[in-house]
């Protein structure tokens, strides 16, 4: 396999430019708070291609940011260094703990080496460390996981089934055991797709792919708090504010809606996309979101006002939007659409922003 940066050469369909809201309150604006945002148009996409006929599906960044970790096209996970190169040599490959093909990838937040992959197909959640070449360790589940999230202080995992019920895995001892392992905890399983855990870990928000409302839980008791409306015809995608001030929900509606944490009221509406929502991530400091949805381009927008920053332009519908923890660039990933008399399809890894 071979993965090649973007060398200008893809035709990139016409994108229209979002459309832009009535102007927002002077006191939410960037310029009377003080804040200088990055030029986004001055950046260019670095595109980076991997041979297949399968997308990949998934990206996501270490703790720390130095590493970025990729699956989806194979039984491989592929982990680079981006500030040190994204070419294909240079990718470390964790190979040996899935059978099938891997769909998922979760970087434990207490650890910048600890992480774990999921895979359909073989119903595995396996758990790595990025300095030993084998899995340490491999869990076997009666359903298909089609996505996990670790709690903030990384001793619970939740993954979610493609019959969309979540459950959780721990991490301790039994007995006498000298090592610490993850196994399946006891607690019912609860209905939703997916699933991030607030900043202090006591509590869940749960969206279904084919509910209006999100839930908002007490963890680990699972007891519902509340269930806002939030789109219709399904909520597809979800982010927390690293600020704690906002929580973005996505859905087939094209809508982003931002909802205040302290009374689960919407506050704001972002309404600039075309497509259903795949994915949604806020930058580091809170300022900025990203919306990765059907069309071969992902939205910056303003937190506090909503509108509309940059739009960029991407060779893929991605299936996923990522931040840096410390850096306004942000990764995304999938698969270029095959053209009649063109050349095939292949995967695609992609970086926007400030890499240094």
């Amino acid at each position: 396999m071979s993965i090649q940066p973007n060398g200008g050469k893809d035709e990139i369909e016409e994108i229209p430019p979002p459309e832009k809201p009535p102007s927002p309150p002077p006191h939410t604006t960037f310029a009377a708070r003080g804040v200088h945002p990055p030029t986004f148009s001055a950046f260019k996409p670095r595109d980076y291609r991997i041979t297949s006929t399968q997308a990949m599906n998934h990206v996501a960044w270490n703790c720390d940011g130095k590493k970025l970790a990729a699956v989806g096209v194979d039984k491989i996970t592929r982990v680079w260094t981006p500030d040190k190169s994204m070419e294909p040599r240079s990718a470390t490959m964790f190979s040996g703990g899935h059978s099938d093909d891997v769909d998922y990838v979760s970087w434990n937040p207490t650890h910048p080496d600890l992480f774990c992959t999921s895979s359909q197909r073989d119903r595995r959640i396996v758990f790595w460390d990025a300095r030993q070449s084998r899995h340490v360790q491999q869990i076997s589940l009666k359903f298909a996981p089609t996505y996990t999230n670790y709690s903030p202080d990384g001793r619970w995992l939740i993954w979610a089934s493609s019959q969309h019920q979540m459950y959780t895995l721990t991490l301790g001892k039994v007995g006498e055991e000298v090592k610490e392992q993850w196994r399946l905890s006891d607690k019912e399983p609860v209905t939703g797709t997916t699933a991030i855990f607030n900043h202090s870990g006591t509590g869940l928000v749960l969206t279904h792919i084919s509910e209006n409302v999100f839930r908002v839980l007490d963890f680990p008791s699972f007891e519902v708090r509340d269930h806002p409306a939030a789109h219709v015809g399904g909520c597809l995608a979800v982010a927390l504010d690293p600020r704690g001030r906002y929580l973005a929900t996505g859905g087939h509606d094209s809508i982003v809606n931002l909802f205040d944490l302290q009374d689960w009221i919407c506050v704001r509406t972002i309404t600039s996309c075309d497509h259903s929502i795949h994915a949604l991530s806020f930058s580091f400091d809170g300022e900025y979101i990203a919306i990765a949805s059907g069309g071969n381009y992902i939205d910056i927008c303003a937190t506090e006002t909503g509108v509309p920053l940059h739009r960029v332009p991407s060779l893929v519908a991605a299936s996923t939007v990522c931040w840096h923890p410390s850096k306004h660039l942000f990764a995304y990933c999938g698969q270029t659409k095959a053209r009649e008399g063109g050349p095939p399809s292949v995967a695609v890894v992609s970086l926007f922003g400030l890499v240094e």
